[in-house]
């Protein structure tokens, strides 16, 4: 139930910032979110592992920042496969993972039990 919950809060507000915020992200319609949204974990799991552990030298030397890189690379890569959602360049969509990460790590914590 919580990944459902997750999943509907990441389409939601992945479809809320291309729509109003960034003109560089398109995204036809709110079922195209959710297509894009499971897409973005499926890549998440699978994909982004194999990414930073190649990449970790230049995390490591980047104090980190090479992780937004990859993030952009998965929306990428995401956009690629998903019908009905564009990104218009590399720079959007590092702007995009960037704003998407905040957002819902923001509404994560609000969300989430203290227990």
């Amino acid at each position: 139930m919580n990944f459902i919950i997750r999943l509907l809060v990441t389409a939601g507000v992945a479809f809320l910032l291309s729509k109003y915020f960034l003109s560089g992200v398109h995204i036809a319609s709110f079922g195209t979110a959710i297509v894009f949204a499971i897409v973005l974990a499926i890549l998440n799991i699978f994909i982004k592992p194999i990414l930073s552990i190649l990449g970790l030298p230049l995390t490591i030397i980047t104090f980190g920042l090479f992780s937004f890189v990859i993030n952009a690379l998965i929306i990428l890569l995401a956009g690629y496969f998903v019908t009905g959602m564009s990104v218009d360049g590399f720079w959007w969509a590092l702007i995009f993972s960037i704003c998407l990460s905040v957002v819902t790590s923001l509404l994560n914590s609000l969300f989430t039990s203290k227990d």
